[in-house]
């Protein structure tokens, strides 16, 4: 392994996305990463999302540079070999509902008491404390009680989803943000802690000014399709093949870059548009203008003459267009590992990227208890 968090190990305990995703996110990073799974069925993400041949074509990325483990942790045998992991890791991440790892005998005071400088990090809907703690809670509730799902979509619809499992990946993503804190300061300490993610307070952190626009202002925000009410130009308007390409030219000096751009310099001057509350108030006939512009352009035209003129601009993006991408693939986020002859992939590549210790993808999603002679023997050896 490289990257910087070699010599970090990391059990990891737990299924689905919000804990594992972390989990992969910290492998991709350098931690060695020890996955334990339930004998014959393992991590349902096996078998999750669209398959090839009973396999899932996700597996591969969110357990890659994980080493699988096969115990039963509903057994006493298992949670000692739990116990006996725990003892020489540096972090525990779970994704249990809450007060199951203590009534196992693996909670923190547990696991603490063996290993003291132990981080534990728990993923779950509504956290560790409070009235709903205990309930379980999936990415789709935390996304509706963090109040993104009330802000996405078009406004004369219901609700929508963003189209992938946002809530458990920003879960996934504080879990690393709090990991990573808690090692910097067990450097200090010496100590190890809880760190307690709850779905729901992910998601809730991205929203923005969303509350106190309201207690102060008396202002609840809405769905509003492809804009933000107020901020103009910014949407998402159609080439001449009919293409969507997003435009932001909402900064008055942008906008007045795409003025030349469009062949329109007039506009930036026209009381209507000549500043950021003109243009938002006259959103929609602006978005007119611009679009009755984009139409007679051919799409690879009109993102050269916007990159051109420094307008910040890019095509709506589909998995075709990723996978192609030259920025993508200059920056190496299409993975596409080759693993004892296999080719796996494509997948996303390690974000962000390290100047000196840059984090690789080696391994891809392991067979179910493929490490478990190996960890088990490691671990006897260390423990003579």
């Amino acid at each position: 392994m490289s990257g910087p968090l070699e010599g970090v190990r990391v059990l990891e305990l737990g299924s689905l996305i919000a804990g594992p995703f972390a989990g992969q996110l910290l492998a991709d990073y350098g931690a060695e990463v020890v996955k334990v799974e339930l004998p014959g069925s393992g991590d349902p993400m096996r078998r999750w999302g669209i398959t090839v041949d009973g396999q899932s074509l996700w597996w591969p990325a969110i357990a890659r540079g994980k080493k699988s483990v096969a115990v039963d942790v509903r057994t006493d045998e298992g949670r000692d070999v739990v116990r006996r992991i725990a003892a020489q890791c540096d972090v525990v991440l779970e994704n249990f509902r809450p007060g199951t790892l203590a009534r196992w005998g693996l909670g923190y005071d547990d696991l603490r008491a063996l290993n003291p400088g132990i981080v534990v990090v728990h993923v779950s809907g509504f956290g560790q404390s409070g009235p709903r703690s205990g309930d379980a809670g999936f990415g789709s509730v935390g996304e509706a009680m963090g109040g993104i799902r009330h802000t996405t979509g078009d406004p004369d619809r219901r609700s929508s989803r963003a189209g992938v499992s946002l809530g458990d990946s920003l879960a996934a993503v504080f879990a690393v943000i709090g990991t990573l804190a808690a090692l910097v300061e067990r450097g200090r300490s010496g100590a190890g802690q809880e760190v307690d993610v709850a779905i729901y307070e992910a998601v809730a952190a991205l929203m923005e000014s969303t509350m106190v626009d309201f207690e102060r202002a008396g202002v609840v925000r809405q769905r509003s399709g492809s804009v933000l009410p107020g901020v103009a130009p910014s949407n998402v308007y159609t080439s001449a093949e009919g293409t969507e390409v997003l435009i932001a030219a909402n900064a008055d000096a942008v906008f007045a870059r795409l003025c030349q751009v469009m062949g329109r310099p007039e506009l930036a001057a026209d009381p209507r548009y000549v500043d950021h509350g003109s243009r938002g108030s006259n959103a929609a006939e602006l978005d007119e203008q611009i679009e009755a512009w984009t139409r007679t352009v051919g799409t690879e035209e009109l993102l050269r003459l916007l990159s051109e003129g420094g307008v910040p601009a890019g095509k709506i993006y589909t998995a075709p267009d990723m996978v192609s991408d030259p920025h993508y693939l200059a920056r190496d986020m299409v993975l596409r590992p080759e693993v004892d002859g296999v080719r796996h992939g494509p997948m996303a590549g390690v974000v962000p990227k390290f100047s000196r210790t840059p984090g690789e993808v080696t391994r891809v999603g392991p067979a179910l208890g493929e490490h478990t002679d190996e960890v088990l023997a490691r671990l006897a050896q260390e423990e003579r």
